[in-house]
């Protein structure tokens, strides 16, 4: 695993299921209502947004007990579908977890890798990479577990790492990149407010061949204006 699944992997429906987070069988990722049982047994339906509400998302350091966890889903393929690095080895993935959780004493940090936990277990994981501290620039990437996929988790990782990146870490602009193929990503940054900036061409060559990565990204005055200003600063 190089960095970590960037917002590229795969799709929900709404997210990238996999930094990117991905729709089932690589298909369209639309913002969805979930089907719940209301107080009364009854079935009924909620937005994805409203799902994490109820669910709220937390993110933590990574450790390295956490390299099982990560494996769960670093190692299936419709997690990878639109990366360089998987399925993974399990000996694959404690190499990037100890990458990830060494880099957090590194002087300036410039990783930042969180794991995403809903009712305390381990769903997905989210990075922020500082790119250029003179020119503060930053990317986000993120990954989701496939068993909850379409439930706005991906949606909740990104906001987070955003305000980690603008809030604490005062940033410019925050990017992030998709395949052109990865639809359900490509709405979840869209979700967070991302500017589609255009289309790079090869950048990466993976299982089926080349592919171009569309750039996205967004401002700290665009952020600042949808954001509320009392939030605790985090790590």
């Amino acid at each position: 695993m190089t960095a970590l699944f960037p917002v590229d992997r795969a799709a929900v429906r709404g997210e990238v299921r996999g930094v990117g987070l991905h729709a089932r069988g690589g298909g369209q990722a639309a913002l969805s209502s979930v089907p719940v049982l209301d107080s009364a047994g009854r079935r009924d339906y909620i937005w994805e947004d409203q799902l994490v509400a109820r669910n709220s998302v937390t993110l933590s350091r990574i450790e390295l007990a956490d390299w099982r966890a990560v494996h769960s889903w670093a190692s299936l393929a419709e997690v990878c579908r639109f990366q360089v690095w998987g399925p993974n080895t399990e000996e694959q993935t404690r190499a990037f977890v100890v990458t990830a959780v060494e880099a957090w004493s590194h002087v300036p940090r410039q990783r930042f890798a969180y794991v995403a936990r809903v009712g305390g277990e381990a769903v997905g994981m989210g990075e922020l990479h500082i790119r250029s501290r003179g020119q503060r620039q930053g990317e986000v990437t993120y990954a989701v577990h496939p068993r909850v996929w379409g439930q706005g988790v991906g949606t909740a990782i990104g906001r987070e790492l955003l305000a980690r990146g603008f809030g604490d870490l005062e940033l410019h602009r925050v990017y992030a990149t998709c395949d052109p193929r990865n639809v359900g990503s490509a709405r979840v940054l869209g979700k967070l407010g991302m500017t589609r900036e255009g289309r790079h061409r090869h950048t990466a060559l993976i299982r089926d061949g080349w592919r171009d990565s569309e750039m996205f990204s967004i401002l700290e005055d665009e952020w600042r204006a949808v954001t509320p200003s009392t939030r605790p600063r985090q790590e």
